[in-house]
């Protein structure tokens, strides 16, 4: 079978205007894709060098196929089950930035260039003082942008107009003012200079994004059906969702020189990208949460079953049209269309989204995407929302148990145990709390600040009710006390 990028044709040679750091998955299926599209609309008319940023790893097969690969968007789209296959040609080059160092850093002088777009995991933005300018290349990814840029910096002798973009796009809260701030201690520890900083404040651009695309990677068991589909071996074929949102928040208005949206894309530039994010969190991670513990104990195991389950969709489409949305703060049609979007996401055929992955560190979960919905309901309307209430006695049914082994408190579904992961003192708050009556319990649980930050009891009828609710699950069972609030 002939290998992608062999022998087959259509790779134009454009500018490089993009350095990304990280070749993975996620960064590919994303950002990579959106600019191939635009290229090919003639909106954009620039190429890609990746860049690997850590040692380990391989670029042997970025080579073997010309840096070309798939993109293989599976999903519901217009209503029906689809697989959209796209054949990615905007990438140029795969430079190691330790193996082939002076390559790397010859980027910095690609006259062309103008973003540096980054997936360096939650972790990679990151200031350690032990980093230091003479190695090739420094530890951390923001030590090597800071040497990269100020390689750019002197060789255009600090042009004004040779200044970069950077888009972040790892899942920390404003990864760019983050990024930012590390590159500036660099620059203080490494003594670049009053002038060089002076050149980041005002000749470069660091945006704070916000990313949505679930991207399942590479399909390792039934690789070969895939490459019969294709007509062609890919080695780094990635498969994804068809649903993505890129929303940017910069300081300066970068929007006409990345044209995405008029390349039909679903990119948003804004001055203030904290509306998006609490949107995808209180809807999308919210629902995950608020339904997925009450759904496995009602015998589901993924979150497509849990759409076909009556009960549970109607559960959780209560949530969130009835409870979430209200709290929120974009136009009410804007929010509608987008909990469309999560709906069928979590009809998506292709993804098979364990319950029991998504229930790891529920009760931080709870407390970052369903607290904050569950107050501000009750303090807008004077009630409590009870879907987002029942929630909360689902997670403390879910956590019963009353042994932890290798790190995880066992708990049982009809009869078959099943590993419940969180932090520690969670699990022994569990294990040592959960035999009490359902009253004793949720006090104790509601009274965990560390847990909450607060003090839940405080909440005006809170307790009672789920207190009720939990005593319900327990008597009744799991999917006949939810179908009573539903």
């Amino acid at each position: 079978m002939e290998t992608l990028g062999k022998t087959m044709t259509g790779k134009k040679d454009r500018p490089v205007r993009v350095v990304q750091f990280g070749e993975g998955n996620f960064l590919r299926a994303f950002v990579d894709y959106m600019i191939d599209i635009a290229n090919e609309q003639g909106k954009f008319d620039g190429d890609i060098v990746l860049v690997k940023p850590i040692e380990f790893g391989s670029l042997e097969n970025f080579h073997r196929q010309g840096c070309q690969y798939t993109v293989s968007l599976r999903g519901i789209a217009d209503g029906e089950a689809k697989i959209q296959n796209r054949r990615i040609t905007s990438v140029a080059d795969a430079v190691d930035a330790y193996g082939e160092y002076d390559k790397f850093m010859k980027l910095a002088e690609v006259e062309t260039l103008r973003f540096v777009v980054s997936n360096t995991t939650e972790a990679g933005i990151a200031f350690y003082e032990s980093d230091r300018f003479d190695e090739k290349p420094p530890r951390t990814f923001p030590g090597k942008l800071t040497k990269f840029l100020y390689h750019r910096y002197e060789t255009f002798g600090g042009s004004a107009d040779k200044g970069l973009v950077m888009l972040p796009v790892e899942l920390i809260d404003d990864n760019g003012i983050m990024l930012k701030k590390c590159v500036m201690q660099f620059v203080d520890l490494w003594n670049l200079g009053e002038a060089f900083k002076a050149w980041l404040e005002e000749a470069c651009v660091f945006t704070s994004t916000l990313v949505d695309r679930i991207v399942t990677g590479y399909p390792r068991d039934n690789e070969q059906e895939e490459w019969e589909a294709l007509g062609y071996e890919d080695r780094l074929l990635v498969t994804g969702e068809p649903f993505a949102l890129w929303v940017i928040e910069s300081p300066k208005d970068i929007s006409g020189e990345l044209p995405l949206p008029q390349a039909g894309l679903p990119v948003v530039f804004t001055e203030n990208q904290k509306p998006y994010k609490q949107r995808k969190v209180r809807i999308l991670n919210g629902a995950h949460t608020s339904f997925v513990l009450a759904s496995y104990l009602c015998g589901n195991d993924i979150v497509k079953e849990s759409m076909e389950d009556e009960d549970i969709r109607k559960f959780m489409e209560g949530t969130i049209f009835d409870e979430v949305i209200p709290t929120l703060t974009l136009p009410e049609e804007e929010l509608k269309a987008f909990a469309g979007e999560v709906i069928n996401r979590f009809n998506n055929p292709y993804v098979k989204h364990a319950l029991l992955s998504i229930s790891l560190n529920s009760v931080s979960k709870w407390r970052a995407r369903c607290m904050p919905s569950l107050l501000r309901y009750a303090e807008k309307f004077g009630r409590l929302p009870k879907r987002l209430t029942f929630s909360l006695a689902a997670l403390m049914a879910f956590y019963h148990g009353t042994e932890i082994r290798d790190k995880a408190l066992i708990g049982h579904r009809d009869g078959q145990e099943y590993r419940i992961l969180d932090d520690g003192k969670v699990l022994e708050f569990f294990r040592d709390n959960c035999g009490k009556d359902s009253r004793t319990l949720t006090e104790a649980f509601l009274g965990r600040e560390d847990f909450f930050g607060q003090d839940l009891n405080r909440t005006e009828g809170l307790t009672e009710a789920v207190a009720g609710y939990l005593e319900d699950i327990r008597e009744n069972g799991m999917r006949a006390a939810l179908c009573r609030i539903s």
